[in-house]
């Protein structure tokens, strides 16, 4: 064959190859997330432990993955074998007050008791997150129980002695990132991007409704910006998730505390890069649970967990994912006609107005008013309608919104 069709012969062959014929891509930097807070967030799900110190197992993760109905939800936390799935594209680092640091890929056991038999929101964050993204993902557990923001996470902004707390979150992150081929052998020495920024806390704010409560919305608001100018992040998506303790409906102090963290992630600044995350209607009841007398701790649920994990990596993936921008103002009209309403109809019993929404993507459906209950939620958000060849689904428990897709 003549020397000019071999190596067009080869190139082709090359081309048919693709990858496989060329050398492996660089790895791109690891995208690290910050879960910060208190005793919620170092977890305090049971995974299996049964007897009459955990109601004998009842709203455990061996029960969800138990019950029929439920199971699927769970099904991916656990091998066909039996064995808790461990997730090598997500890495966890916990290091606990006065206990040994815990390092390593995402699974059961990344909580302040050790061992293997708890879990915290990180489990299905990060699972949310890691089918999100290709590059390797690490979470970095900076939580302490009883731990206030009015005193223990005070952030520079808010004036007086900076919390011990602050403090430390900080100085840990930065050990995280300077010491990764230590605590994780596998780093490739690809860089890391501080990606996003969780908080699940709030009960010691609660418990001083004098002092700490009117001044949560300030302080966390401070706390934010604080962490983002600390790591050059000016725009570090951010997730508030909702106290949730023991109430769908929390009284007096602890209501108005809940609607502090949802009026911090509501400000005209942080449009597009804060959102809040309700978590009420996580709550499971005492006795379905395995620790019925710590309402402070969920009665920790694994449902409930699992459930605020769930929510806080979706709301971090929305804001990871580029939106629709919407235009200014004074330019609104000008390309693309009003929001028109169309007509209403029923969802699963629910009054529902469908819109034409021209900076949203495609159309979107209004709930009016949203399904009270979790069950009500979850029903609508699982099944899949079909109103004029359009499917759509999910009932979005922040807005109310149904989208179509």
């Amino acid at each position: 064959m003549p020397t000019r069709g071999l190596v067009i012969l080869l190139a082709l062959l090359i081309l048919e190859l693709g990858p496989a014929a060329r050398a492996a891509d660089p790895p791109k930097p690891v995208k690290v997330f910050v879960l910060a807070g208190q005793s919620n967030m170092e977890g305090q799900a049971v995974a299996d432990l049964e007897g009459k110190d955990y109601n004998d197992g009842k709203g455990t993760l061996k029960a969800l993955l138990n019950d029929p109905v439920k199971a699927p939800l769970v099904k991916h936390l656990r091998t066909e074998k039996g064995a808790w799935t461990v997730r090598d594209d997500v890495w966890v680092r916990y290091k606990r007050e006065k206990q040994p640091l815990l390092a390593g890929p995402l699974t059961i056991g990344f909580a302040v008791y050790g061992g293997k038999h708890h879990f915290g929101p990180e489990l299905q964050f990060g699972h949310i997150v890691g089918d999100h993204f290709t590059e390797q993902v690490l979470l970095v557990k900076t939580a302490w129980g009883g731990k206030s923001l009015s005193k223990d996470f005070r952030p520079p902004s808010s004036g007086g002695a900076v919390g011990p707390y602050y403090t430390k979150m900080i100085a840990e992150v930065r050990e995280a990132l300077a010491n990764l081929k230590t605590d994780f052998p596998q780093y490739a020495d690809q860089g890391h991007e501080l990606a996003g920024f969780a908080w699940y806390h709030g009960w010691n704010d609660g418990v001083d409704p004098k002092k700490a409560v009117p001044e949560y919305e300030r302080n966390l608001v401070n706390l934010i910006n604080d962490v983002r100018k600390e790591f050059k992040t000016p725009n570090l998506p951010v997730v508030i998730g909702e106290l949730t303790g023991p109430w769908v409906d929390a009284p007096g102090k602890w209501a108005a505390l809940r609607k502090a963290q949802a009026a911090a992630a509501a400000r005209p600044e942080f449009r597009g890069n804060v959102l809040f995350v309700p978590t009420r209607d996580f709550v499971r009841p005492a006795k379905e649970s395995p620790n019925p007398t710590h309402g402070h701790h969920e009665f920790g649920n694994a449902e409930t967990y699992f459930l605020v994990g769930d929510a806080l990596g979706k709301r971090m993936v929305e804001l990871l994912t580029p939106q629709l921008k919407e235009q200014p103002a004074h330019d609104r009209g000008k390309d693309k006609p009003e929001a028109e309403t169309k007509k209403s109809f029923k969802v699963d019993r629910y009054l529902a107005v469908e819109i034409n929404a021209p900076l949203a993507s495609d159309w979107s459906v209004e709930a009016t008013p949203a399904p009270a209950t979790h069950s009500a939620r979850e029903q609508a958000r699982r099944t899949r309608y079909d109103h004029e060849g359009q499917p759509f689904h999910r009932v979005d428990d922040s807005r109310t919104l149904i989208e179509l897709f």
